[in-house]
Formats: structure tokens, sequence, C-alpha cells
């Protein structure tokens, strides 16, 4: 008998007509993750707090049908289910979620409000949650699985000395939720694994890659601790995603992938 013909692993990575959710689409992550898994071809639901910036992604990408826009963050349950009930009536289920969303307050311990703390904890922590809670229950309601990503850092694991308190204990949190609902959801085979980058090019940080001497200094100091010696860009958050939300990684789920240029290994 002869034997099968070999196919080439690119197929697993084939993500075309995959209805895919992206909260904090209009952050420097979700929108370069959004231009991502459009050009490989999927469906997406673009959620978040800027209607006009969600309009302006939505027309860059281009294509009635392919993408639909929620004007909603993963604040509430309602927030969540609605934004989920979006994606299925524009395209009809939902084979992925990319939780982009996040922000960070750094101050002293000694003079970090409790309100900042909280607000912290619930778009870091929460408001994952409450996604992965709505997203769980079609997946978990219609079988075949699925796909989730949540995006840490490296201060999951990393404490900072520059005062952040709040966002290095919401981080491991986050770390940790993907890891239990990889074991609460595998045998229903929904995968849940977290990518945790280091610093990369966003509104908040692009004073780091000016050519100024505080930012130089800075970036030096950082680079310095980066076996790849450079920042992260957003285009470099891509192919892990990719390799994430398809079927070549259809054995891996729990995981932390560090996109770090090697600075959590030294």
């Amino acid at each position: 008998m002869a034997p099968a013909p070999a196919v080439s692993p690119l197929t697993d990575f084939d993500l075309a007509e995959r209805s895919l959710i992206i909260t904090g689409a209009t952050g420097s992550l979700g929108s370069a993750a959004a231009r991502t898994l459009h050009a490989m071809g999927c469906r997406l639901t673009l959620a978040g707090g800027s209607g006009d910036k969600l309009d302006a992604l939505a027309a860059e990408l281009d294509g009635p049908g392919r993408v639909r826009t929620v004007r909603r963050r993963p604040d509430t349950p309602a927030d969540a289910a609605a934004i989920v009930s979006a994606a299925v009536e524009e395209h009809g289920d939902v084979h992925g979620l990319l939780v982009a969303s996040g922000m960070n307050h750094v101050a002293p311990v000694t003079d970090m409000r409790v309100e900042d703390f909280d607000a912290v904890q619930a778009a870091n922590v929460r408001g994952p949650w409450l996604m992965c809670q709505a997203v769980g229950r079609h997946m978990l309601g219609r079988g075949g699985g699925g796909s989730v990503v949540l995006v840490s850092s490296t201060r999951g694991r990393l404490g900072h000395p520059a005062g952040y308190s709040a966002y290095c204990p919401s981080k491991a949190a986050v770390d940790l939720l993907g890891r239990s609902l990889a074991a609460e959801w595998g045998g229903a085979g929904i995968r849940v694994n977290v990518l945790a980058p280091t610093v990369f090019r966003s509104e908040l940080t692009a004073w780091m890659y000016e050519d100024d001497e505080k930012a130089t200094e800075t970036r030096n100091a950082m680079v310095a601790r980066i076996p790849l010696g450079r920042l992260a860009e957003p285009a470099d958050f891509g192919g892990a995603l990719v390799y994430l939300l398809s079927d070549a990684s259809s054995f891996v789920t729990g995981q932390v992938l560090y996109l770090d240029g090697g600075y959590t290994a030294c």
C-alpha cells in the first residue's frame, strides 16, 4: 500500500473563516492582533471603549460581514454577554477569544489609593474572567471546543521597583486564571493559554522609543537585560497568537508563553 501523501504542517495554522472576538481591540496589541487575524481570513468581532477608534480600525480592515464592532468593555456580565451575542449574531459562532484589554496605575504602595488598586484588578482580572465566563457558556453549550488567549505580562512573574504593586499581582492572577480554565475546560476541548510580553511599543511606552536622553537611558537599561537586544513591537505578537488560536497548538493548553526576547530567561 502506498504511503499517504505528506500534508504540510502549515495547514494547521489555517484560521480562515474562524469567528474570533478581540477585546481591547483599539489598543496597540489588540489592533495589531486584529490586522494579523484579518489577514488570516478570520471573521472578527472587535470590542473596545472608543467608538471612533473602533470605526477607524474596522474601516481600515474593510469587508462587510467580516468585521463587527461593539462599543463595550467587559466591565459587567451584561457587557461580556453582549459582546459574545454580537459575535454570534454576526458570524454564527465563536471559535476563539483574545482578551487584550487592561490597564496599569503606577504609584508607590504607600501612596496608592484603594480605588486605583481596585480599578487595575477590575480591568486586568475581572474583565478577562467575565469574558471567559461568557465565551465559555457559549462554547460549552454548543460543543466542539475552542481557543482562548489571555494577555498577561512578564510582570506576572517578576516584580518591579517603580510602583507596580497593583499591576504585577493582577497579571499573576491572569496567568493562574488561564491555567485554572485550561484544567476546567480541557475535557470539552477548549484550550486556554496566556501570552506574556515584555515592554512593547504602545501609546503608553512610545516615549521609550524616542531619541531624547531620558528615553535612551531607560531603553538601554531595559535592552541590556533582553538577550535579543531590542524592545518589542506589536507585530511580534502575531505569530504566537496565530499559533495559539489555530490547530497548530491543538495539544497546548494551560501555558504561559513569554514574548520577551529572553528577558525572563536571565
